[in-house]
């Protein structure tokens, strides 16, 4: 008995045992939220090297010298695309630690039983983002300069000029710490949802909220209604400043961002319907039904893998409206009224745009994998129900696939509309200055220019993108016992 008080005495005020410092590093969606930072980091490196390097062919071109308009060109754009490249890893990272805080509600609700305090969990978490992101961050920064320094040295043999190009500045630390930053914010954001975690919680399973308790939250569709409407307000007066000159540009993409925030953020309020829409395209067998109510019943979930593929399609659907507009619109400008220089350059970087593009797409598509693959290792237990209550391996697995169809068909279609409407604001802002020939002298209205070969690759790739996204989860939706998932 002696030895038993003693015992008991020595285990009550020791500190519960906990995990080693660093095992949280090898969570599922802390890779991705690495990778998604590297990514962003090269992006950024890349793209400041690709604009130096074009500035300095094109001060290498005879009739370049003269030209003031080029370096202001230059760089608001290249402004435009790292703001860009920050916005979109930090709504995918914001998005991974959103759907990894509701596979932790349970331990979090634990910690809380035992003590700890929302705050410092949610710090706990934030500053989990920091260390992944200097992480990626790093890795980023040494593979975009090598990247460059490749693609850099192949370039004088293409384009017939070898100019002055230094390889290591000091800007290219801007978006290193840019990442940093936004994927520590992005890990902030993500995690709000743990100020409302309960010690009461721990005795329950993780889950997502449920969607009567998304559309309760009238605060945060007030909050998302009024940043669209601002964000579009300020588009607005950019467009009204890109008429007398190209700073409009400035403007219309904070204006854009803003305006976006707004339709991620009450995505909750319109993606559901979508849903339900397409679900009913899929026809009416068992497996159907079971996949279009599944997306819709976790209605935050599948809202954060739509905006997820959305961001990607719009990303690649706006770049191409605006350089496929903005190039139609200089071959009508009058050679006396713009510098043929601005025309070469802006084919240039509108190549090289691209190619950067194409990787922000992958961004999202990593964050779609990421949050599909988490989505189906916190249910688990719904997956194991089904297979102990006769659905067999193949009709687990079309139902997951349906999921991913449903979310990437709805996905497409908002990402295209989306990103036509941008990429037009986007050539509007930037050129609407711009005298055309003298009988159009004056503010000009540019025409949206819809590439059907990029929509033809959106729509190619985004399928493609189902199939392999799919892959991992429904891999892991059938290797899960009945009997293990249920006890």
């Amino acid at each position: 008995m002696t030895v038993a008080v003693r015992t008991l005495g020595s285990v009550a005020p020791s500190r519960p045992a906990v995990a080693r410092p660093q095992s949280w590093i090898r969570e599922r969606g802390m890779g991705a939220t690495i990778l998604v930072a590297a990514i962003s980091a090269a992006f950024g490196v890349m793209l400041l090297s690709a604009i130096a390097y074009v500035s300095a062919v094109i001060r290498a071109l005879p009739d370049a010298q003269d030209s003031s308009t080029v370096p202001a060109t230059l760089t608001i754009v290249g402004v435009v695309f790292i703001a860009i490249a920050m916005y979109v890893g930090g709504m995918v990272t914001a998005n991974t630690f959103s759907t990894v805080v509701a596979g932790r509600v349970r331990r979090i609700a634990l910690l809380r039983l035992l003590g700890s305090s929302a705050r410092r969990e949610r710090t706990t978490i934030a500053r989990q983002g920091l260390i992944l992101g200097a992480i990626g961050a790093v890795l980023g920064l040494l593979g975009g300069l090598l990247v460059s320094v490749l693609a850099f040295r192949l370039a004088p043999a293409a384009w017939y000029v070898d100019p002055a190009w230094n390889v290591l500045r000091p800007d290219l630390l801007a978006p290193v710490l840019a990442v940093i930053a936004v994927t520590w914010l992005a890990a902030w954001t993500g995690s709000r949802r743990v100020i409302a975690v309960t010690p009461l919680q721990a005795l329950s399973q993780a889950a997502e909220p449920s969607r009567d308790a998304v559309r309760s939250r009238r605060g945060r569709h007030v909050a998302a209604l009024s940043l669209f409407l601002v964000g579009l307000g300020i588009l607005g007066l950019g467009l009204l400043l890109g008429l007398v000159s190209p700073f409009g540009l400035l403007l219309a993409v904070p204006g854009g961002a803003l305006s976006f925030g707004g339709v991620a953020l009450g995505s909750t309020l319109f993606v559901p319907p979508a849903l339900r829409a397409v679900g009913r395209l899929f026809g009416r067998s068992a497996v159907a039904r079971m996949a279009a109510a599944n997306a819709v019943r976790h209605s935050e979930r599948s809202s954060r893998m739509v905006v997820g593929v959305v961001m990607g399609v719009g990303l690649v659907t706006m770049f191409a409206v605006g350089g496929q507009s903005s190039v139609q619109f200089l071959q009508r400008v009058s050679p006396d009224d713009l510098p043929d220089v601005v025309v070469q350059s802006t084919s240039i970087l509108t190549a090289v745009a691209m190619g950067l593009v194409a990787v922000a797409a992958v961004i999202a598509a990593v964050g779609v994998v990421n949050l599909l693959t988490l989505g189906v290792v916190q249910r688990r237990r719904e997956f194991g129900l089904l297979r102990a209550l006769g659905l067999s391996q193949g009709q687990v697995r079309g139902m997951v696939l349906l999921e991913s169809v449903h979310v990437i068909v709805t996905a497409v279609g908002l990402g295209l509309l989306l990103g036509t409407f941008y990429g037009w604001a986007g050539a509007q802002a930037l050129w609407g200055w711009v005298p055309l020939q003298s009988h159009l002298a004056g503010s000009t209205f540019i025409v949206p220019a819809i590439p059907p070969v990029t929509v033809a690759i959106v729509i190619a790739a985004t399928a493609v993108l189902t199939v392999v996204a799919s892959v991992v989860p429904t891999r892991l939706a059938t290797r899960i016992s009945p009997v293990r998932a249920l006890a």
